[in-house]
C-alpha cells in the first residue's frame, strides 16, 4: 500500500512542490492533490505547468497517487431535482486533466448531499446515470473515478453502496472509500469486505464515537477505529493502492508536528 497524505493536511495556500518536498522528508510516500480555485493547481494551470510539477515529485521520488477538490461542494454534480449542472461536470473534467497530467490514477468525487430539495430516491437514480456518462470520459484519460462515502445522507450501507457501483457498471467507476467516516453508524471493516474490489482508494482518519459530530474526529489512534481490523481487511481483499491520510484542518500552531504524528501512527498502522 502507498503511505499517502492529503494536500488539505499542511497550511492553506501551500505550494504543491513545497508540499512534496515536506511529505517526503516526513517519511511518506505520496500526496493527494487537490484541485482548487487558486494556487498551481487549478482549472487554469497548463499541462506544462503540471507536468513540471510531475516531474518535480519524480525526482523526489514521491508519488501523486490520488487528486480530490472541495469545489463539489459549491457546485454539487447532482443539484435540486436531480439535475446535474454542466458546471459541475466541467469541474470532473478538469480534475481529470489535472489527474491525468499529475501521474494520479483516481479522483475523488462527492455526488450530492440529499436534503428536503434532493430526494434520495432522486438521488440515486440521477447518480447511477451521471456516473454511466461519466465513466467513459474517465477512461479516456486513464483515470478511475471514485465515490467516497461521507456525510452527505446518501449511500449510507455498504449494501446500497455495491448495489450504486454496481449498477453503475463501468470499470473506471469504484468506491473511494473513507474509514473514519462511516464509524458513526458503521463498521469500516465490515464496508471493506462488502465493497471488496470495487474499493479504488482509500482515506483514512479516526473518529471518537462518543462524541458524534464533527468534534469527534481526531488523529489517528486517538479514536475507535479498530485500525488492526481495517489493514486486515483490505489485506483481505487483496488492496495495495494508496492509503491517504486526510488530517484537516492543520493545527493552528506548529503544524508540522500533525504531518510527524500522523507519519509515524501511519507506520504503525501500516505494519512498518
Amino acid at each position: 500500500m502507498i503511505k499517502s497524505i492529503s494536500y488539505w493536511s499542511f497550511p492553506e495556500g501551500s505550494a504543491a512542490r513545497d508540499v512534496l518536498k515536506q511529505a517526503k522528508e516526513l517519511g511518506y510516500e505520496g500526496v493527494e492533490l487537490t484541485l482548487e480555485a487558486k494556487g498551481d493547481v487549478t482549472a487554469a494551470a497548463s499541462d506544462e505547468e503540471l507536468a513540471a510539477i510531475k516531474a518535480y515529485a519524480d525526482e523526489l521520488g514521491m508519488k501523486v497517487p490520488t487528486m480530490a477538490t472541495l469545489l463539489y461542494w459549491e457546485s454539487p454534480l447532482i443539484g435540486p431535482g436531480g439535475v446535474q449542472p454542466e458546471a459541475a461536470q466541467e469541474i470532473t473534467r478538469q480534475l481529470l486533466r489535472c489527474a491525468n497530467a499529475l501521474g494520479a490514477e483516481t479522483i475523488l468525487t462527492v455526488p450530492c448531499a440529499v436534503g428536503p430539495e434532493l430526494h434520495y430516491d432522486v438521488a440515486y437514480e440521477s447518480g447511477v446515470s451521471l456516473y454511466k456518462k461519466m465513466g467513459p470520459m474517465a477512461a479516456e484519460y486513464g483515470i478511475k473515478i471514485g465515490v467516497e462515502n461521507v456525510w452527505n445522507k446518501f449511500l449510507t450501507s455498504p449494501l446500497e453502496f455495491a448495489r450504486f457501483i454496481d449498477e453503475i457498471d463501468h470499470p473506471s467507476v469504484g468506491a473511494y472509500f473513507d474509514v473514519g467516516n462511516v464509524l458513526l453508524f458503521g463498521f469500516p471493516e465490515q464496508w471493506i469486505r462488502i465493497l471488496g474490489k470495487r474499493i479504488v482508494a482509500v482515506h483514512i482518519k479516526d473518529f471518537r464515537t462518543a462524541v458524534g459530530n464533527l468534534d469527534g474526529f481526531v488523529d489517528l489512534l486517538e479514536g475507535d477505529v479498530a485500525w488492526d481490523a481495517v489493514l486486515a481487511a483490505l489485506k483481505g481483499i487483496g488492496y495495495d493502492g494508496p492509503v491517504t491520510a486526510e488530517m484537516m484542518p492543520p493545527y493552528k500552531h506548529y503544524q508540522m508536528r500533525l504531518l510527524e504524528s500522523t507519519s509515524n501512527a501511519m507506520d504503525s498502522i501500516l505494519g512498518r
